[in-house]
């Protein structure tokens, strides 16, 4: 078995980083309470030996019986997802939202990412390769997951804990948080994260996730939060301050994207998505790792779909190929 750290948060209350090998992600905190009757787990990591075995290690080290385990998942990425029909039990209750879960247990997911993708301008020689790599594809539980679905406002109970479902659409259609009250503490899975930001995008071109995501860090806002537990990296003790900060990169992306088509000819999203800056060590684009311009892609539609919600940019369809262009420059929208 991997070894991994393992971080005492309070009584019955563990953060174990299960590692993602070469993701820039680095580690999934896969958070474990240990319960009078049963435990909890939320989120795993992916569906992969590395993570598996960290988990299990992790799981013996903190005598956590899988038997007596249900598990608690925030969203459908993989990296949350992964693990959970291979480590769960036949009695265990993996609690989770219905709209992840039709997509996840979507029969042909991948054959419709693959024809959307396309239509926003993602070369179609690269499509297939970039999908085969996709860590979604390859790293999501291999079968239909037999989930109890919870809504906002479900209660779940383990230990001395008392849990509250929190609703937080924006980085995936059905993210969910979970919010202990007395405690003031939000598990935030990825809609809050510390040392990094949250990927908000889309291949959907009729969607709005980002404005989704805004109104969902208004609501986490207004709740009384002492300490945030992330999907990734650090724990956050100033919430507000950080969903400030949140709300501002996302509004200077969305100026930058509309710099890049004012003045321009119309352009798909994989076109703006080449003039966006990125944190990232390469020169140009055509430099950029296959999946990172897959992501930078779905990055800069869920922005564009926001900009044309809010009426400041227009689509034109060219040929199958959607292109977007300002409406100071005089598009019209011809959906």
């Amino acid at each position: 078995m991997i070894e991994t750290k393992i971080k005492q948060i309070r009584d019955d209350l563990y953060c174990a980083e299960i590692p993602l090998p070469k993701n820039p992600l680095k580690a999934t905190n896969s958070y474990v309470i240990r319960g009078n009757e049963r435990n909890l787990i939320i989120d795993t990591g992916m569906n992969r030996p590395e993570c598996k075995n960290a988990l299990l290690w992790a799981l013996d080290k903190l005598d956590i019986d899988l038997q007596k385990t249900d598990f608690f998942v925030t969203h459908l990425h993989a990296d949350h997802v992964g693990l959970v029909d291979d480590l769960s039990a036949e009695d265990a209750v993996i609690y989770f939202n219905q709209p992840d879960a039709d997509i996840l247990n979507h029969k042909n997911l991948w054959q419709l990412v693959c024809s959307l993708a396309g239509k926003h301008g993602f070369p179609e020689d690269l499509v297939d390769m970039a999908i085969d790599s996709h860590p979604g594809q390859r790293y999501s539980p291999k079968n239909p997951v037999d989930f109890t679905m919870v809504e906002e406002g479900d209660v779940i109970e383990c230990g001395d804990y008392s849990f509250r479902c929190f609703a937080t659409p924006g980085h995936t259609s059905g993210h969910t948080c979970l919010y202990e009250p007395k405690l003031k503490y939000l598990f935030s899975g990825d809609h809050i994260l510390g040392d990094i930001t949250p990927n908000i995008s889309t291949w959907l071109d009729d969607s709005d996730p980002l404005g989704e995501y805004f109104n969902s860090l208004d609501r986490v806002y207004d709740l009384e939060i002492e300490l945030v537990l992330p999907g990734h990296r650090s724990l956050i003790k100033d919430c507000r301050t950080r969903i400030l900060e949140l709300k501002e990169h996302h509004r200077m992306r969305l100026e930058e994207v509309l710099q890049i088509l004012n003045g321009s000819a119309p352009l798909s999203a994989y076109q703006v998505a080449a003039q966006m800056t990125w944190d990232l060590i390469a020169d140009n684009w055509e430099d950029f790792p296959l999946m990172q311009k897959w992501f930078a892609t779905g990055e800069a539609l869920a922005h564009i779909c926001h900009l044309e919600a809010k009426g400041e940019i227009s689509r034109i369809e060219q040929g199958r190929t959607q292109l977007f262009i300002t409406r100071q420059q005089g598009g019209e929208n011809n959906r």
